[in-house]
């Protein structure tokens, strides 16, 4: 990889042309954009995370459903018929499915009080509706097979640890780029990497052995966050390279707007709207979340499909600065 550091734009591109532009346009245009841009957020979290309404809670049934139809009835009921019900021989066949993270609940029917099986750890907003049918008929009891700690009853702490990574990844290119330039591309790529591994460990150690907020592998954590930090941090570095001083627009659209809201951090994936849910299964922060969230509260049950999808992420993007880097004939750290 050879180290590549061109100044900037030829006279005449479209950098002159904005310099041209009067200051109080320029300062209109990009306040316009800093509206619009906030307007997205803000709808985009109001719309996806602001209601919950269930869509498709996957949920294991044992026993003979027509036994109980009340009961079930008050289950679809109170996820306004968003349960998607799947029979299994037995109980202990449906735990191990939840405990996989394949259904989010088990409904016993086998017996005349029936019982509803819970895990808040893979998601306490879809807990929370299952609840509400145990709050309506009080025949129902329920067991959270995987609560979540005292200290993260809402299990928002995973969701707050990946926002911190992503914010950690792009601002710090920005400032990189802005307050220590001139970093050739092969220096900046060693850069980003570093950074990237001793940023993550610090996140780990942070929000595992020294405040104690989660019970964090901190090898598995670690890995998983710096494939996220890398992500953002290489995709920030090649808008950067491609569009200089408005790489922040589309970096805060894809990592903030889109990826956390459908990250599944804050509103479990079946409560969100279809769109979302999908997003979230193949954005960086939805499977980062994901992974995350099963290396804490399912270490025996860990997915290979998000990591990977993350890992490819990371991959790609370094991938593409350095491709668009050469082609420009520029570097991310030379503004």
């Amino acid at each position: 990889m050879s180290a590549v550091g061109v100044a900037g734009p030829p006279a005449g591109s479209a950098g002159a042309a904005r310099r041209g532009r009067p200051v109080h346009v320029r300062a209109a245009i990009v306040s316009a954009l800093a509206i619009a841009i906030g307007s997205l957020f803000m709808a985009a979290y109001t719309l996806a995370l602001g209601d919950p309404v269930p869509h498709r809670i996957t949920t294991a049934i044992v026993g003979d459903a027509g036994a109980h139809t009340d009961v079930v009835g008050e289950i679809e009921q109170v996820a306004d018929g968003g349960v998607d019900f799947r029979a299994y021989p037995s109980v202990e066949a449906a735990l191990g499915a939840m405990a996989r993270q394949q259904v989010y609940a088990v409904l016993d029917a086998t017996s005349s009080a029936p019982r509803l099986y819970v895990a808040s750890a893979s998601g306490a907003s879809v807990a929370r509706v299952f609840s509400n049918a145990a709050a309506a008929d009080p025949r129902i009891r329920i067991v959270d097979t995987h609560p979540l700690p005292p200290s993260d009853p809402a299990g928002l702490d995973v969701f707050y640890l990946l926002i911190a990574a992503t914010i950690l990844g792009f601002l710090t290119v920005f400032q990189v780029r802005a307050n220590a330039p001139g970093l050739p591309l092969r220096s900046w790529t060693v850069f980003l990497l570093s950074f990237a591994l001793v940023a993550s460990l610090a996140l780990a150690l942070l929000a595992g052995p020294l405040l104690h907020r989660l019970p964090l592998p901190v090898l598995e954590s670690w890995g998983i966050l710096a494939l996220q930090v890398v992500t953002v941090a290489a995709f920030a570095s090649t808008m950067a390279v491609l569009i200089g001083p408005w790489a922040i627009v589309p970096t805060y659209l894809l990592f903030i707007v889109l990826g956390n809201t459908s990250s599944g951090g804050a509103v479990a994936p079946p409560l969100l709207p279809g769109l979302f849910a999908t997003l979230s299964q193949w954005l960086p922060s939805g499977v980062a979340v994901t992974a995350l969230r099963n290396a804490v509260y399912f270490p025996s049950a860990q997915h290979v499909r998000p990591v990977v999808v993350l890992a490819v992420w990371a991959i790609a993007m370094v991938a593409a600065m350095v491709v668009v880097s050469h082609r420009r004939r520029a570097s991310p750290g030379i503004p």
